[in-house]
């Protein structure tokens, strides 16, 4: 049976050494910023989606831990990320979702960290975000690179498959909650969360949607999004949250911030976002979030890193455009 299965494992979950040792190949082709090749994909992903049935929608995570926000497929700057935080198994990492979509290597991206997961599953957790749909996807930019590096669609078909696996938020140390995108009026409670049924494309409303797609304002109450799905939550709806769940924090990505991070809502949530420029034009800078031994946080910032082939310094403005 194990054949069919893809990468064999042994008692506990551990790979055995030929495995890992392909494995590794893979992770160190995808850290030169190469693709692997599709059957090596669709093997990855195969043994990712076993690792991931496992899980349950709030994966409950240890600290010390690093929390990484949104990505979207600049793969130059999630390898500039572990260089500042370190790689896995060294630091233990908790992704908030949106792997792929709107920066050119997506691909790299989505294959890079979910090789990680299979590789090292109790290091590094992978939570879903909003581009993780077959929808947003088609849209967005994946589904057209999966077509051009690959030449078919069954990469993006075999990765939209298994994001439908990915949990819906992580829980570090029973105190900080992490989604993507943030709360829902149809949850105040995350045993609500956990009786969820996840695996399926994200919905168009309804509570699983709204993990994935609201944020928070400076109104109080619920209101409309205007990213037409979600909705937008007050200070008093994190507060009542957090409250009831005994929680210290929420952190969330899902939104561009110019400084990488923004704490709202009197301290009880806080926006991650891990892009630095984001879309390769909006001048932001990315951060990471470390939580260490004693529950205490600092941020990392950090700008672009030099992609290949592209000047290193910025080009000086010709005098007549100033």
């Amino acid at each position: 049976d194990r054949q069919h299965r893809g990468l064999p494992t042994m008692p506990g979950g551990a790979l055995p050494r030929e495995s890992a040792n392909e494995l590794e190949g893979w992770i160190e082709t995808l850290y030169t910023g190469k693709c692997i090749p599709e059957a090596a994909v669709l093997q990855l992903c195969k043994k990712a989606t076993e690792i991931l049935m496992e899980e349950g929608n709030v994966v409950g995570v240890p600290i010390p831990v690093t929390i990484v926000g949104d990505i979207h497929g600049q793969l130059h700057d999630l390898i500039e990320l572990f260089n500042i935080a370190g790689k896995c198994p060294d630091t233990n990492f908790v992704f908030l979702g949106d792997y792929v979509d709107r920066g050119y290597y997506s691909v790299e991206c989505a294959t890079l960290v979910v090789a990680l997961k299979v590789r090292w599953p109790s290091r590094i957790w992978l939570l879903r975000g909003n581009h993780e749909s077959r929808q947003i996807t088609q849209v967005y930019g994946f589904y057209d690179e999966c077509l051009r590096k690959y030449g078919s669609a069954a990469v993006w078909q075999t990765f939209t498959n298994l994001f439908d696996y990915l949990p819906l938020a992580a829980l570090v140390e029973n105190q900080i909650f992490c989604p993507h995108g943030g709360l829902s009026p149809s949850i105040d409670t995350l045993d609500q969360i956990r009786s969820l049924d996840r695996v399926q494309e994200i919905p168009h409303e309804g509570p699983m949607c709204d993990l994935m797609w609201s944020d928070p304002d400076d109104r109080m109450g619920w209101g409309i999004s205007p990213r037409g799905a979600g909705y937008t939550f007050g200070p008093d709806i994190s507060e009542k949250f957090n409250h009831t769940n005994e929680l210290s924090l929420i952190i969330r990505a899902h939104q561009l911030v110019m400084e990488g991070y923004n704490w709202a809502h009197d301290k009880n949530l806080v926006t991650l976002f891990s892009a630095p420029n984001y879309c390769y034009r909006c001048g932001n800078q990315a951060a990471i979030m470390e939580i260490d031994e004693k529950l205490e946080y600092t941020f990392l910032q950090f700008d672009p890193a030099p992609r290949r082939g592209e000047p290193h310094v910025t080009r000086r403005m010709p005098e007549y455009f100033l």
